[in-house]
């Protein structure tokens, strides 16, 4: 199905993209690998020699809380920071290490960046993946290098080495797919917001005071979210997602050692006991289990993630050169709504929006506004990519279905640009989270044509569009200009097709506008300064005119409709 609202838009040339630095906020908890897919870019570490990286480097940064990152990129870079899960930094390397990317890696690079910052469940733990690993026959790929085999004798306790079997077929006839599911992820937004980081890497450490703060709420809150939401207290939650994720990598190859390592625990004894506890196997059990048989299914993506960041890690130490993915897989969300109007960008292959039971088809360069507070799914299909460009309030866009912009290709890079800067601390110095508003003024402003009647002669209607892209701004609300011998034709055009004069409809216009923010939950003041009001007064006596409300009576009649 057709997007019902797409434009031919970003046809012409991109703006120029700006110089960028890494936050110093930004604490570096973790490894760092900073791909320039295009420019120049300066990595530094305390008062050390600067590192220069040209088109086709990276970088791998080992964590370290006490060394300060100094990241720049020059104006025309594109530059993607990819963070690793904080695991890695065991297998990695200690100090700052240049490397090249083959160009082979480079698509799967910017498509670990969209797992790394979307809520895309390919990254998580699939109980159909593991409930396929576990029981269908077939060939398991091979292991990275120095992962794949069981610990040896020596490593193992007693009753690892020697396991009852009558005892170790009772425990595995319980591992189902249903236990070995993750925890029900919480609705409350920082909550889940924590909830999303921690299954995208599970080896962060935190406490939940430094969660409650990186998502401006209280521990207390927190806590009391996740109880409510998933009813499990924070530190339980957390021990099931580094279970969950424990499987998936055990399923991988890895031993049990790395999967300790990967998933956040301090030791291998620490996750033998988590593990026993929830599952009644070992590790070592579970991983005799799956080595004992050929079959093996397909990995989880979070697994071929790690795999993936072995081969890189090989491919920095020099040891040799992997070969590059032969493929993307596909990934999906989960059905989840936002609060805040979500912009995706497919750069690479196709995927698809559901919402309800219409599929809405996303191709190669679209760019898809996805509303707020309407349930989705977001998918990629096979060898596809798709980018996150940025957010926008209900006070700045309003939106009652999907908004569709198609890009040529020469913007690549720009929007490539836009996503990092809205997905990671590498970002100009007067970032403006809303500049991505700007590409889209002509779709707005369309979509704001919905709510006024709109003149069909084409000169009027141009004014009317520019009155429309123009609300907002300083001196939006005046007559645009018009050559002078049009003047009086245009005003006529107006009274005639719309039956207002163009003061008029300008005015219908604001007023109307401002009655659908107001219905989507925007407060009063913030509709105000978005339809070009500076002070909430005068917007609520304008208002009051026209729809013999007031703008808060209007918005609770609407809210009381839709209760």
């Amino acid at each position: 199905m057709v997007l019902p609202s797409s434009f031919a838009a970003g046809s012409g040339c991109p703006p120029p993209i700006p110089g960028a630095r890494w936050s110093p906020a930004d604490a570096p908890v973790r490894p760092l690998l900073l791909w320039v897919r295009t420019g120049t870019a300066h990595v530094r570490l305390d008062d050390g020699p600067a590192l220069h990286l040209q088109g086709g480097e990276g970088v791998w940064i080992p964590a370290d809380g006490r060394t300060e990152r100094a990241i720049t990129t020059e104006p025309g870079t594109v530059a993607f920071p990819l963070c690793p899960h904080a695991g890695a930094g065991a297998r990695g390397l200690p100090e700052l290490t240049r490397f090249d990317v083959p160009d082979g890696w480079q698509d799967w690079l910017i498509q670990l960046f969209n797992l790394q910052v979307t809520p895309f469940s390919g990254r998580g733990y699939s109980p159909e993946a593991i409930e396929e690993l576990l029981r269908r026959p077939g060939s398991r790929p091979p292991a990275p290098a120095g992962v794949g085999r069981p610990p040896g004798p020596e490593a193992l306790t007693p009753e690892e080495r020697h396991p009852a079997p009558e005892a170790l077929a009772a425990k595995e006839r319980h591992l189902t797919p249903e236990v070995l599911a993750p925890p029900t992820m919480p609705r409350a937004r920082g909550a889940r917001a924590v909830a999303e980081e921690l299954m995208r890497d599970p080896a962060l450490d935190l406490t939940v005071e430094r969660w409650a703060s990186r998502v401006l709420s209280s521990a207390r809150t927190l806590r009391r979210d996740f109880l409510a939401d998933t009813g499990l207290t924070f530190e339980r939650w957390r021990l099931h997602c580094r279970l969950a994720a424990a499987v998936e990598f055990l399923a991988a190859g890895y031993d049990v050692d790395q999967v300790a390592a990967l998933v956040g625990f301090a030791s291998r004894n620490g996750l033998t006991r988590a593990f026993k506890g929830q599952f009644g196997l070992t590790p070592h059990e579970f991983g005799r289990k799956l080595f004992a048989r050929p079959g093996a299914g397909g990995l989880t993506q979070r697994a071929a993630a790690a795999r993936h960041t072995d081969d890189l890690i090989r491919m920095m130490r020099e040891t040799d050169t992997p070969a590059a993915p032969e493929m993307l897989p596909p990934a999906s969300t989960p059905s989840h709504t936002n609060d805040i109007h979500v912009l995706s960008w497919m750069y690479r292959g196709s995927g698809y929006l559901d919402i309800g039971d219409r599929r809405y088809e996303r191709e190669r360069g679209v760019a898809t506004w996805i509303p707020a507070d309407l349930e989705h799914v977001t998918g990629l299909r096979e060898n596809s990519v798709s980018l996150p460009l940025g957010n926008a309030g209900t006070a700045d866009l309003h939106l009652a279905a999907p908004l569709q912009v198609r890009f040529s290709s020469a913007w690549d890079d720009y929007l490539m640009f836009c996503s990092i800067s809205a997905r990671s601390a590498l970002r100009p110095d007067d970032h403006d989270p809303r500049h991505i508003l700007d590409l889209f003024a002509e779709q707005a402003a369309a979509q704001r044509a919905l709510s006024v009647p709109m003149p069909t002669d084409p000169r009027a209607r141009a004014v009317a569009m520019e009155c429309l892209r123009r609300i907002g701004e300083p001196g939006g609300a005046q007559d645009p200009e018009t050559d002078g011998t049009q003047d009086a034709e245009i005003h006529r055009a107006f009274r005639d097709e719309t039956g207002m004069t163009l003061g008029r409809w300008r005015y219908a216009a604001r007023m109307r506008i401002a009655r659908d923010l107001l219905t989507g939950g925007a407060p009063p003041s913030a509709v105000a300064r978005r339809i070009g009001y500076a002070h909430l007064p005068t917007f609520s006596a304008a208002f009051s005119r026209f729809h013999g409300l007031s703008p808060r009576e209007y918005q609770e009649r609407e809210a009381a409709r839709g209760r």
